[in-house]
């Protein structure tokens, strides 16, 4: 296989007008001739380009992928290929969860295809040597150019994004056979995960803090110690302290059925070089020893008998480690050393790196405890607070695309 087809033909504009598989019914009517020019005028403004985009949003679970596919496929190596490369299972989770959760849908009516165009994550994805309704579909978007190159083992895999809404992502998917299109999943699904990743983060970003913010806690943080995060209005400090070179912030988040527990944590005169994933496992480790302690006993750790995972990547424009894991609370066994399980626990992430700006090591670490609901996306919410960090010197945390967020 070689490199992937990114331009496709004849689609017009930003808003496709009708399916053309299932092309409307003719009709006569009589239209008055002030609503006709309204109309035409709305048209003009609705196809004149996305600047201005005054569609309605895409809807759906904030965590679903719908996939537009022909069963056969979808039930064969195709759709394994893409349960496996694109959502696939998160292990460091109490309970493993995918991802994405998956929906799947085939072009079977008109009704199916405007169902399709509302959502906010989807995929349409066939192979050309079909005759399947979704093969027509993308086809009909292909230039005779295009359509060759995939025939001719090209393949394509093209981002859509506001498509038919806003804050939206589609991706068109083709290859010239069911093998190629398994092949294009196994080898760019990861792309196209991180795609779908970074958009339901911006959108995350603006259901949590366009309306409500603490502005004043972060006011306070960033005068006492030059930093700040947003905080959604029920985040409260636990702590807040600083001692020599360091300096501790817990911020927490308690309702009915969930908490979310934030803390930032900063240390001068700590060469880059050290941050290894051991380091901050301890760091870690010695901060929630100290600080994030049970209303009875006990205190948070760790979980090492479960899957600890820690990558190196780039976060808010700075090399850093992305550690994640599960952490559960823990007590002395009598007077020794040895710790005993006291119940409770969940899943955390963690960013730890150096910012040159302030010479400080930084360590921004999220946790949850939901023990009734899924996790992930709960998850996902203290990676959206961690990418609102920011630091007097250097400017604030970068905002929400506009393609994927408004």
């Amino acid at each position: 296989m070689s490199g992937a087809i990114i331009a496709l033909g004849r689609v017009r504009g930003c808003v496709p007008l009708h399916f053309p598989i299932f092309p409307p019914m003719r009709r006569t009517l009589v239209v008055p001739d002030v609503l006709l020019l309204g109309t035409l005028l709305a048209g003009l403004l609705l196809l004149s380009g996305c600047e201005g985009d005054y569609r309605p949003r895409a809807v759906g679970p904030i965590g679903e992928i719908t996939v537009v596919m022909d069963s056969s496929h979808w039930t064969g190596p195709s759709g394994e290929a893409l349960r496996a490369n694109v959502t696939p299972w998160v292990e460091t989770l109490p309970v493993s969860e995918r991802s994405f959760q998956l929906r799947h849908l085939e072009l079977t009516d008109e009704r199916t295809y405007e169902r399709v165009q509302d959502l906010k994550n989807v995929i349409i994805a066939a192979p050309l040597s079909d005759s399947t309704n979704e093969t027509s579909f993308l086809r009909r978007r292909l230039s005779d150019e295009a359509e060759q190159a995939i025939l001719d083992g090209q393949t394509a895999v093209v981002p859509k994004p506001n498509l038919w809404r806003r804050s939206q992502r589609i991706y068109y998917v083709a290859a010239a056979s069911p093998d190629a299109l398994a092949e294009t999943f196994q080898s760019q699904g990861t792309q196209i995960r991180d795609t779908f990743t970074e958009a339901t983060l911006q959108r995350m970003d603006r259901n949590m803090y366009e309306d409500d913010r603490r502005s004043a806690l972060e006011d306070t943080l960033m005068q006492r110690h030059g930093f700040a995060v947003n905080m959604q209005s029920d985040f409260q400090i636990a702590v807040d302290t600083t001692t020599g070179s360091e300096g501790f912030v817990w911020l927490r988040r308690l309702l009915a059925q969930t908490r979310r527990e934030f803390f930032v944590y900063y240390v001068e005169d700590v060469s880059p070089d050290q941050i290894t994933p051991e380091w901050i496992y301890n760091t870690r480790d010695s901060l929630t020893r100290r600080h994030l302690r049970g209303n009875v006993r006990g205190f948070a750790k760790i979980d090492y008998r479960r899957p600890l995972k820690t990558e190196q990547r780039s976060f808010l424009d700075r090399y850093a480690y992305d550690s994640r894991g599960l952490w559960y609370m823990v007590a002395p066994l009598g007077g020794g050393n040895e710790l005993r399980p006291v119940g409770g626990g969940g899943p955390f992430v963690n960013y730890t790196f150096y910012d040159q700006a302030t010479d400080r090591v930084y360590m921004l670490d999220g946790s949850i405890f939901a023990p009734d609901n899924d996790k992930i996306d709960l998850l996902r919410q203290m990676e959206v607070m961690a990418r609102t960090f920011r630091t007097a010197e250097g400017s604030r945390s970068p905002d929400a695309s506009p393609t994927a967020a408004k």
